[in-house]
This record gives C-alpha cells, sequence and structure tokens, in this order.
C-alpha cells in the first residue's frame, strides 16, 4: 500500500506513531504486560465494602475518549466486555513532566489503540462501576479506522469504517 492510497484519518495516525516514536515508545512489537483481570471479573467480584480490585492490571481496546482538561474518561474493551477508565493527569503524571497525558493521551491515541491500564476498580459519583488508573501503558497503535457497524431496519449488518459513507 502506498502513502497516496492512505485517507485522510490513517495519515494522521501514521503521523502519531512517528511522534511517540520521537517520544521512546515503541508500540510495534508490544512489551508483555501481563494482565491479572477481565472486565468481567471485575464487573462479577467488585465490592465496594470489601475493597477488592485494589490492584487491577488490564489491556484491551481504547473504544471512547471523554477529555475534561486535567481528567478523562475512557470505555475500555477486553476480550470479555467494556467497562470505564477514569484517567488524572497528574496521577498518570506524578512528576513535574506530563507528557503521558498532555501528549500520548490526549493527542497522539486513537480509538482502536491498545493500552495497558494499572490501578484499582470504583464506583463513580454517577454511580458506575470504573477503573482508577494509576499507569497508562500505549501497547499498540492501531493505524486504520475500527469498523462501524450498523444494523438495517432487516436486521442486516453493515460494516463501514468510521468516518467514511457510501457515495
Amino acid at each position: 500500500m502506498e502513502i497516496t492510497d492512505l485517507n485522510e484519518q490513517e495519515l494522521n495516525r501514521r503521523a502519531s506513531l512517528q511522534k511517540l516514536h520521537e517520544l521512546g515508545i515503541e508500540p510495534y512489537p508490544a512489551a508483555e504486560f501481563k494482565v491479572n483481570t477481565t472486565t468481567d471479573e471485575i464487573k462479577a467480584g467488585y465490592d465496594p465494602e470489601k475493597e477488592n480490585f485494589q490492584d487491577i492490571v488490564i489491556a484491551g481496546r481504547m473504544m471512547s475518549r471523554r477529555i475534561m482538561g486535567a481528567a478523562s474518561f475512557i470505555e475500555l474493551q477486553d476480550e470479555c466486555g467494556r467497562i470505564q477508565v477514569y484517567v488524572k493527569r497528574d496521577e498518570i503524571c506524578p512528576g513535574e513532566d506530563k507528557t503521558m497525558y498532555n501528549t500520548v493521551f490526549k493527542r497522539l491515541l486513537d480509538i482502536g489503540d491498545i493500552i495497558g491500564i494499572e490501578g484499582f476498580a470504583f464506583i463513580t459519583q454517577t454511580g458506575a462501576l470504573s477503573i482508577h488508573a494509576k499507569k497508562l501503558t500505549v501497547l499498540s497503535k492501531s493505524l486504520r479506522v475500527l469498523p462501524i457497524v450498523k444494523t438495517d431496519a432487516d436486521g442486516t449488518v453493515d460494516r463501514q469504517p468510521a468516518g467514511t459513507r457510501n457515495l
């Protein structure tokens, strides 16, 4: 595939990959990242009274992101399901250098990228079970846009890449 065959989003993702390389982050091949739980295990077993799931290590695809200044929420999808993750700038960047949040997380990561999260389970003020991220690791950069799965009125699945439409 030639560069001229890529759409604007794919070109932007490749530029982000280059910037990650410049920051010393090498997502190919990803370093081994040993997880200790899944979204299903957290959902089935978390009990705030027991204060369990306080040392979570989980990995998955970033499926959505809501940035609200120095804090954000993402939806992480692993092989079992999805869970919300709370990411706070000063938690994942405890020192003076805020590059991991301000540059990597907010600007260089895209929907579909695979990340690792280390943190603990908690219930948000709105009652949602979430993971409070203490550390974020870039595991793999998605250079292609994830397909959008749509269902027609008759139940037929129509898959097309995000950001495209039928002409």
